[in-house]
């Protein structure tokens, strides 16, 4: 993970020539917003598949989601599992804070450039140093205060990553800090004097005319490594589908501007790239992508796509160049849920669903170059080579040595020292690996070859690796 510089887009007559492409025929770009409930656009039009749908619908049942909403211009193209199930929203909540921020910033127009120092933040010890209260709202808000006192709400993996203290200056690193969220939250309710579900609620919630939100379904989480508690929320799909065509409305309800079109924009472009994160961008308290289309590297989205994302398998993408919105959650919190590969398979199949061009290839096992080898085959295939993958990846590419005793090595770009070691074997015609440090340790493949190309299938006939066969 590396901190970089901001990031601009230009466009070009390339994207605009994509953007083209993607539109699914016999589409109107009617616009709509639901009323006290949703409006559904009618079975079998707008270009929708019914059968492409249901093999979407089929697949978000596999991998866990509870509940999907696939909305295009204003209306549900469709929604599966429970979509009024209000679900604890993990770092989705952060997207929602970035919202208020921005309806609240004109009426406070020195908040965001305001430094740490001068609202008085501390926390407690060891509480922060004079150069660390020269953050700003805005630090924060792309998640590069430099500030790494331990903080609420803290995922283990997050926590195992965060940087020594002291070792960025505010502004030069980008980290996906919780501390900096959770500070936010506690600086705006001081700003403007209310609590962030009170604010959300009015601000909102009402104007939007969400169905099952209430202030009640908010909840601070407080402890003994932050002062700074962490504010969680409840909600259902068909709520979050909401906040998101306020967003892909550029924060426009109707005839009301809700956050500032300019907030919208600018929180919604990449002010950093994240590196090894999700391979996207980052604005304020929004992912932004793809940008080296290694977010969801099985699935091709269109130039413009930002979204929310929360540990549990929660994510709401809004898709501009589509018109386009899908959320998917799970109930199952806070169990992990689906993974970016997983969700990404979701998105290549509501995109074939809709008709829509330039979405990548099929990665199912159905549609692999070749058949699933046999035990015997693969061993012969694989024994004493190694794989080249991930090109194009943070830290590529990856080469894995296959020992013909059954060890194994993994070694990253150009070095030559391994970054993991393990060992390998085929069982019931699978290829399975167990790793020292790589997660998971332990995991089977089925795997297919077409000449010197292998890939690799998950338990769920999903590619994990698209790999050249080296001696």
């Amino acid at each position: 993970m590396t901190g970089t510089a901001p990031m601009t887009f230009r466009p070009s007559i390339v994207i605009l020539v994509i953007l083209l492409l993607r539109l699914p025929t016999g589409v109107s770009a009617e616009e709509h917003f639901p009323g006290a409930t949703w409006e559904h656009l009618p079975a079998g039009s707008g270009g929708w598949s019914a059968p492409a749908l249901a093999r979407a619908d089929a697949w978000s049942k596999l991998i866990g989601s509870t509940a999907v909403m696939i909305v295009q211009h204003g209306l549900v193209v469709a929604e599966w599992g429970d979509t009024a199930a209000r679900t604890p929203l993990a770092s989705v909540r952060k997207s929602l804070l970035s919202a208020l921020i921005g309806i609240a910033a004109p009426h406070y127009p020195n908040m965001i450039d305001t430094k740490l120092g001068d609202l008085g933040v501390e926390d407690n010890a060891p509480s922060l140093s004079a150069e660390e209260k020269t953050a700003t709202v805005r630090d924060l808000l792309e998640a590069r205060s430099g500030v790494y006192h331990p903080a609420l709400c803290e995922t283990t993996g997050a926590a195992e990553l965060r940087p020594a203290r002291f070792s960025h200056a505010p502004g030069t690193f980008w980290y996906y800090n919780n501390w900096d969220f959770n500070a936010l939250g506690a600086i705006y309710e001081h700003t403007i004097g209310a609590s962030i579900f009170d604010a959300f609620n009015r601000e909102i919630a009402r104007p939007i005319g969400m169905q099952d939100y209430r202030r009640s379904d908010g909840e601070y989480k407080t402890g003994a490594a932050s002062v700074y508690p962490c504010y969680m929320f409840h909600m259902s799909a068909r709520d979050l589908a909401r906040f998101a065509l306020l967003y892909l409305n550029n924060g426009r309800w109707g005839d009301r501007q809700i956050v500032p079109a300019q907030w919208v924009k600018d929180s919604t472009r990449p002010h950093s790239q994240t590196g090894s994160w999700f391979g996207s961008g980052y604005g304020y308290l929004w992912w932004t992508g793809p940008v080296d289309n290694n977010v969801l590297p099985i699935v091709t989205l269109p130039p413009g796509t930002f979204f929310a994302v929360g540990y549990g398998g929660q994510f709401a993408f809004v898709m501009p160049a589509d018109d386009l919105i899908v959320v998917s959650l799970d109930a199952h919190y806070p169990e992990p849920g689906p993974d970016f590969r997983e969700i990404g398979r979701l998105l290549w199949l509501v995109l074939a669903a809709g008709g829509f061009h330039d979405i990548g290839l099929d990665a199912s096992i159905e549609a692999a170059r070749g058949k699933p080898e046999d035990g015997a085959t693969l061993s012969g295939l694989l024994s004493g080579k190694t794989l080249v993958y991930g090109d194009a990846a943070a830290g590529g590419p990856y080469r894995v040595r296959l020992g013909r005793d059954g060890a194994m090595a993994l070694f990253k770009a150009e070095s030559t020292v391994a970054y993991d070691t393990g060992t390998w074997n085929v069982t019931d015609n699978k290829y399975c690996r167990d790793w020292q440090k790589i997660s998971p340790h332990h995991a089977c493949f089925a795997v297919t070859q077409d000449g010197t190309v292998v890939q690799f299938f998950d338990h769920n006939g999903l590619m994990v690796i698209d790999a050249r066969l080296t001696e």
